[in-house]
């Protein structure tokens, strides 16, 4: 009986395991060739495939993980030389910083691989890695007065505005640079620190508890038409944006995890991430777990278009991944995996859905949104233009959510 027992357990934990690793490799099985496969260097692309090498290596590299990391690999490939050069590497837009994120993971996995091959594949990686940093540190626009001076352009066309999305695009590959590359360099990680602190000091919200979308250190300027001219909240965007908001609190987690816990900053970054937290949990649905598009409000606002704020899965997907994360990781309390927990299954219930070839897609994302500049007035930040936009268009198995969902159910595979 007692061995009829035990293999009865065996069966349900293996059960239980395959259960569980089915959405991180299902949703890149379905979705993720998509988003890599030949496709140009993109802070979009790499986003999905820098999930796909996640989950190769939370996965130790199984048979089944080969087709996602020659994926990835030949994302990189595709955009670099043998020789880690770039073959059209755009500057001017921090958002094309974000993919380097996969040159680390395939750097590593390249060196092993050249160990047992006698073979010399991983260097190019590296290169590429260093140019994408050297770059940022030394070349990209940076604000030049105030208390935000050396903070980064989001891009040079939006002079003296920092996005909440530029933190993820920059400071997180910045920081993981640090981590392989120098991990002793304060400076550079009071630099990375730096971008976090002002842009919390500034777009933060205490009655709201959320953080605006964006802030201008010179909101007199014809591309910061969006800002608000006077205090409070001189600078800031008009709205709380889920995504904007996603890329942050996900930037924060990833720094942090790499991030010398000595350093004089790490406590405050610890702070500011339990302050998204605090106010994330705040206005997560009731009913659904998830979150809407425009943070504080709910369906009943609606657009000028007649277009309802709706559940949003990329933001919902990134606020999962990096609550479960944080606790992970001790930066977060524990008492925060129920809000965790709900909105992993809010994720499964709202968003996903089956085919009858067996993919599943991740429905309800916004398509893209931004400010400015001033060519483009229709961009102006009002809850409008956040739900009817003529690039705000709702749509299904979008790259900004694919990749977070993918991250979000490893760290929920993680703790099962």
């Amino acid at each position: 009986m007692k061995t009829l027992f035990f293999s009865v357990c065996l069966f349900l934990a293996s059960v239980s395991a395959t259960a569980q690793q089915r959405y991180s490799q299902e949703m890149a099985q379905s979705q993720g060739k998509q988003w890599t496969h030949g496709k140009s260097w993109d802070y979009v692309n790499g986003l999905v495939a820098k999930s796909l090498l996640n989950l190769c290596e939370q996965y130790q590299y199984a048979d089944w993980t080969g087709n996602y990391y020659q994926w990835a690999k030949e994302y990189a490939d595709n955009a670099i030389n043998p020789d880690g050069t770039f073959k059209n590497f755009k500057k001017g837009n921090i958002d094309n910083i974000n993919s380097g994120k996969v040159l680390f993971a395939l750097y590593k996995r390249e060196k092993e691989l050249d160990k047992q091959n006698g073979t010399d594949n991983a260097s190019r990686y590296k290169k590429a890695a260093d140019f994408l940093h050297d770059y940022l540190v030394n070349d990209c626009s940076r604000i030049q007065s105030g208390d935000a001076k050396g903070c980064f352009f989001h891009k040079d066309i939006y002079p003296d505005q920092m996005w909440l999305d530029g933190l993820y695009m920059g400071a997180a590959f910045y920081a993981e640079w640090q981590a392989n590359f120098e991990p002793d360099n304060e400076q550079a990680w009071t630099d990375i620190a730096h971008q976090f602190k002002t842009i919390a000091r500034h777009t933060y919200d205490k009655d709201k508890q959320l953080y605006y979308h964006a802030w201008s250190a010179n909101p007199e300027d014809s591309n910061s038409f969006w800002a608000n001219k006077t205090e409070p909240y001189k600078g800031c965007s008009k709205e709380f944006w889920g995504r904007g908001m996603g890329w942050y609190f996900a930037a924060l987690v990833d720094v942090l995890e790499v991030m010398p816990k000595t350093h004089a900053d790490y406590k405050e970054l610890v702070t500011i991430t339990n302050t998204v937290a605090k106010g994330l949990k705040r206005w997560q649905d009731k009913t659904s777990g998830v979150w809407y598009q425009l943070l504080q409000y709910d369906n009943s606002y609606v657009g000028e278009c007649g277009i309802a704020n709706y559940l949003e899965s990329s933001a919902s997907s990134m606020f999962t991944y990096a609550y479960l994360k944080g606790v992970r990781l001790g930066i977060l309390p524990k008492s925060y995996e129920k809000v965790a927990e709900k909105a992993y299954q809010g994720l499964l219930k709202t968003f996903v859905t089956s085919n009858n070839d067996g993919t599943i897609n991740l429905n309800q994302s916004c398509r893209s949104a931004g400010l400015g500049p001033a060519k483009d007035p229709s961009r102006d930040g009002s809850a409008s233009y956040y739900l009817c936009g003529k690039d705000v268009t709702i749509v299904s198995n979008e790259g900004k959510a694919i990749g977070p969902f993918i991250m979000a159910s490893l760290e929920y595979e993680l703790k099962k």
